[in-house]
Parts: structure tokens; sequence; C-alpha cells
């Protein structure tokens, strides 16, 4: 066998190696031998759409638990749909994060009102949080209400109040958001893909 000097050590080494880690008890048939799980094999899988820009990517979120009742289950990865028409399963790197978002310690799960002239905030749960939003709106478009302009015509303008809609909403959703909207004379309208 013709060997040169490169060939001889390498082999040198890799034989050297492999008898000591077979003296110290690592063999490998032990280790083929073992089948590793699958970690989303006892997972459920939940399609959602990324919250972050306005592509509107689609999401698959694998969240394990017993589905038992009062039980919440944990998210245990999140990647992209692949078949979903806008991103087919790729994620950019705010999209590919997502799971550090879900468990962040300092993500706001509930909402929080802090009452005027206090320096705290204070949790307030979601009914009291749309009757605060509702009796807001009321108020605010009753007190600037424009039912018509300076020449007599009918206009019905509310231009103290604007909308943010959500750009990743389906169109159905959408077009209920702008009636819905436009329907209490609201003018200012926009759109989160534009922000």
């Amino acid at each position: 066998m013709d060997m040169n000097r490169r060939q001889f050590f390498r082999v040198s080494g890799a034989g050297l190696a492999a008898s000591s880690l077979v003296a110290l008890g690592f063999s490998p048939t032990a280790a083929l031998a073992e089948a590793r799980n699958f970690k989303l094999a006892r997972t459920t899988e939940t399609r959602n759409t990324c919250p972050y820009c306005s592509v509107g990517c689609g999401l698959i979120m694998y969240s394990l638990g017993d589905r038992a009742k009062n039980v919440t289950a944990s998210i245990v990865h999140i990647e992209g749909d692949p078949d979903h028409p806008v991103n087919r399963g790729t994620l950019c790197p705010k999209g590919a994060g997502l799971l550090d978002f879900v468990h962040s310690p300092s993500r706001l799960k509930y909402p929080e009102v802090r009452e005027p002239g206090s320096s705290e905030w204070k949790r307030i749960s979601w009914d009291e949080a749309m009757s605060r939003i509702v009796k807001f709106m009321k108020d605010d478009r009753d007190a600037n209400f424009i039912p018509t302009n300076a020449d007599g015509k009918t206009v019905n303008r509310w231009i103290s109040t604007g909308m943010l809609c959500a750009s990743a909403s389906s169109n159905e959703s959408g077009y209920i958001t702008h009636k819905v909207m436009r329907s209490m004379g609201m003018l200012i309208f926009d759109n989160q893909a534009r922000v």
C-alpha cells in the first residue's frame, strides 16, 4: 500500500481516537440502537398569521398540552406554513423569532389602564376595557360630530378620531371594518401597511 506521511498521520489519528473511545466505554452500537422521538409528534398544530408586518405570512404553531379542561397548552415550535400562498413556508427573521415573542416575560397579555394623575398601570378586564373604549368613542363623537358643512349640506363627519386597521386581515373583515367606521362618520381611516 502506497501511503504518504500526511495520510499516515490521518489514519493513525483516527484509529487512536476510535480505540480510545471504545476503551472509555463509548460504544457506537448502543447509540445507534436508540431511536430518537420526533419532538412534534405529540403536539397540536394550529395555523395563524404573523403579527409583525403587512405581508401577512402564514404560520404553523405547535403546542404541547393534554387538551384537558382549564389547561393552557404551551407553544413549543413555530414555523412557516408551506401551504400558505403568501410565504409558502418561509419566514423573515422577525417571524422566525416569534417563539421568543410568545414566551417573553414582558409581553402584555391583558388590558391595562393608567388613570389620569396616576403613575401606575392597573390591570382591567376585557369587558371593562371594551366598555371604556366605547364610552370614550361615544363621548368624542357626540362632542365633535359635524352634521352639516358651512353651506348647509349634510356631511355627517367625525374627524377627531381615527381608525388604524390590521393589514393582514382578509378582504371580508377589511370590508366590514371599513363599513362600520364609515357608518359612524369617521373620515380618518388608514391601514397598518402604510405605517
